[in-house]
């Protein structure tokens, strides 16, 4: 997620490339910070890890197969009458040098104190105990993998930020401008039946990403061009398979999927292709990188890939066909209150802008629903620090050094005592002064939605652009069609104003 704090904005997004320690840990930290309840009496974290081996492999087996993730986490807060306990997360046995023992903290409360640096550490934790080889990554560990107390943290999320705060004036235009591409293109085979938007989706992003973030035009490389969002989806896939669930084609998948991690040489030549094209046409970028952040040219270009690829492209891969299926599913007229209030918004002022998305607080809502629903990265990691004390809602307790917690964010925002009908989507749940409110509890970002980003936190530097571009995703296609029609991930029909 993968993955953009803003301050107000006039035409440019104004985003500070910089924030002081203090102004971070104030603003990230406060949840955790004040969480512990002192009248509540100090408890062992209750559930077990089960007998070496045997423990490990039948929770990994019920987490990907027999019950899936959702179900798995469900049934032992039922089990232990807790939303904070001992449990087992994969990858593990036979062949994975990793410790798959985990506190889970599944509350909005608990499931805060990952965001408190002084706690918890988050090196090499992104996707738990287990850390995909450096070698698809140019032999180094990007930004994603280093903790805050690490130099080079800071060094990259700034660049990270400054990149992006220096591409708000081309957002929009490049935006709507593929937009339109890809709607035509959409259109023009709707005659023949239905349309998947998965391809066309993908190859959107890619080139919007690409383009916005590091100045690279695919179109200045056929290969790229033609193939590279494939190329990206490979690479992301070879590592991260080992620890996605997959209920489906089992045991299959338990014996050749999630029992080893894939090597390199797999995807080697596509991760090649896309280094050469970013090292090539993000010249610019990269030497900002290393003149204005100190950093040597590969760790720019590496980190710059992996921000493209991991955060940009594989976010929002996830993040706009779950948007598009809360549409498909909707029956409750939402359509016509979103283009009404699109449309107001744009004749009102001087279009489509990141000014005026910002004034349409239904369409940020369905976006923020969608992410407090299905939220692109839904597992997140911390180890502890030190010894501290943990709080849930009803019960403090102690967690030790090294162990790692791990919060399973689509239950932790599904909060029943944060969220009224915390399981049904409520598009307009973040509007009014309540609504704003709740985004204190919206984690999808490694972070509070009304959380800022910086250097000394692990917060998603680009948390607030990937909120505004999915917001001027759905704006852009309400103000091109009346209503569309969708049904197993495709449009069957796309209904144009009368003119």
């Amino acid at each position: 997620m993968y993955s953009f704090q803003l301050y107000k904005l006039n035409i440019n997004l104004q985003i500070p490339t910089k924030f002081s320690k203090t102004e971070a840990k104030m603003t990230n930290n406060n949840i955790a910070s004040s969480s512990v309840n002192t009248s509540l009496a100090v408890h062992e974290v209750p559930g077990s890890y089960g007998l070496p081996l045997l423990g490990p492999l039948t929770d990994r087996l019920s987490y990907s197969w027999f019950q899936g993730p959702e179900k798995f986490f469900r049934k032992r807060i039922e089990k232990n009458k807790s939303t904070v306990f001992r449990t087992n997360v994969p990858p593990s046995f036979p062949f994975f040098l990793a410790n798959p023992n985990v506190v889970a903290v599944l509350d909005c409360k608990s499931f805060a104190h990952m965001f408190d640096m002084e706690l918890v550490e988050k090196k090499n934790t992104l996707v738990g105990d287990w850390m995909p080889s450096t070698r698809f990554t140019g032999g180094r560990r990007v930004c994603a993998y280093l903790d805050t107390s690490e130099p080079q943290h800071e060094q990259i999320k700034n660049f990270a930020m400054d990149t992006l705060k220096r591409s708000s004036t081309v957002w929009v235009p490049t935006l709507t401008t593929l937009l339109d591409t890809m709607w035509d293109n959409i259109e023009s085979k709707l005659a023949s039946g239905p349309v998947s938007y998965l391809v066309p989706i993908q190859k959107f992003i890619f080139a919007f990403t690409s383009l916005c973030i590091a100045g690279a035009d695919p179109a200045n490389s056929p290969d790229i061009a033609d193939k590279g969002y494939m190329r990206m989806d490979r690479w992301l896939a070879v590592q991260l398979l080992p620890s996605v669930p997959i209920t489906t084609f089992q045991p299959l998948v338990e014996i050749f999927l999630h029992s080893f991690p894939y090597p390199y040489f797999l995807v080697s030549r596509d991760y090649n292709k896309l280094y050469k094209f970013v090292e090539n046409e993000a010249k610019e970028v990269i030497s900002r990188g290393q003149t204005e952040f100190k950093l040597s040219k590969e760790d720019a270009t590496h980190n710059l890939l992996f921000i493209l690829g991991f955060n940009a492209f594989g976010g929002f891969s996830i993040l706009f066909p779950s948007l598009l299926s809360a549409l498909a599913s909707d029956k409750t007229g939402i359509q016509e209150k979103l283009r009404k209030e699109v449309r107001e918004k744009v004749e009102s002022g001087s279009g489509l802008s990141l000014r005026s998305v910002q004034e349409m607080d239904l369409v940020q809502s369905f976006v923020y629903e969608t992410l407090r629903l299905n939220p692109p990265v839904p597992l997140q990691y911390g180890r502890a620090r030190k010894d501290f004390e943990l709080s849930s809602h009803d019960s403090v307790f102690k967690i030790k050094k090294g162990e790692l917690l791990c919060g399973y964010q689509p239950l932790v925002m599904r909060d029943p005592k944060v969220f009224d009908d915390p399981e049904t989507f409520v598009p307009d749940r973040f509007t009014g002064e309540k609504g704003k409110e709740l985004l204190t509890y919206l984690y999808w970002s490694n972070g509070p939605q009304s959380g800022m980003p910086g250097g000394s936190n692990k917060q998603c530097a680009g948390k607030d652009y990937v909120t505004l571009t999915t917001s001027l995703f759905l704006a852009h296609m309400f103000l091109r069609y009346d209503s569309v029609t969708i049904a197993n991930a495709s449009f069957s029909a796309v209904e144009k104003p009368t003119p």
